[in-house]
């Protein structure tokens, strides 16, 4: 199936899936949407707190991409010190249920091969190498 070359907000894709992935995708949208489908509206300082491996700089990126997309709605309150609250708009929340789907996807992922690691414990009798961990099972393929 070939899908034309279309562009949308000087992104230039050429299926839908595609585009969805330049606006969710990355390491840190993701997880940000997550936060505020699930915890509801947060401030800066909580979204920091929660994913503490992200720089400042990358949140600030991330939130300013996703409230450019209709993401997420950034409320600043006019007061010393600043208050931003962030929270996410219908379509934001729109995006919940493919994330659910992703944690459960991820869940399974991460059982599998969790009974994988298990049975190379089992084999090396509690020791196991990096190479043994990495290796594809044959269990993957319940995927």
């Amino acid at each position: 199936m070939s899908c034309p070359k279309r562009n949308l907000g000087g992104r230039h894709y050429f299926c839908t899936v595609e585009l969805a992935i330049q606006v969710l995708g990355g390491k840190w949208k993701p997880i940000i949407l997550w936060h505020l489908g699930c915890d509801g509206t947060l401030r800066f300082s909580e979204l920091k707190r929660i994913m503490p491996n992200i720089t400042q700089k990358m949140l600030t990126q991330q939130l300013r991409e996703l409230e450019n997309d209709n993401m997420i709605l950034r409320q600043v309150y006019p007061q010393v010190p600043p208050k931003v609250e962030y929270s996410l708009t219908e379509l934001g929340r729109s995006v919940m249920p493919v994330l659910e789907s992703l944690g459960a996807w991820g869940k399974r992922f991460e059982e599998i091969h969790k009974q994988d690691m298990d049975v190379v414990q089992d084999e090396q009798n509690g020791t196991q190498s990096r190479d043994q961990i990495n290796q594809p099972s044959a269990h993957a393929s319940r995927l």
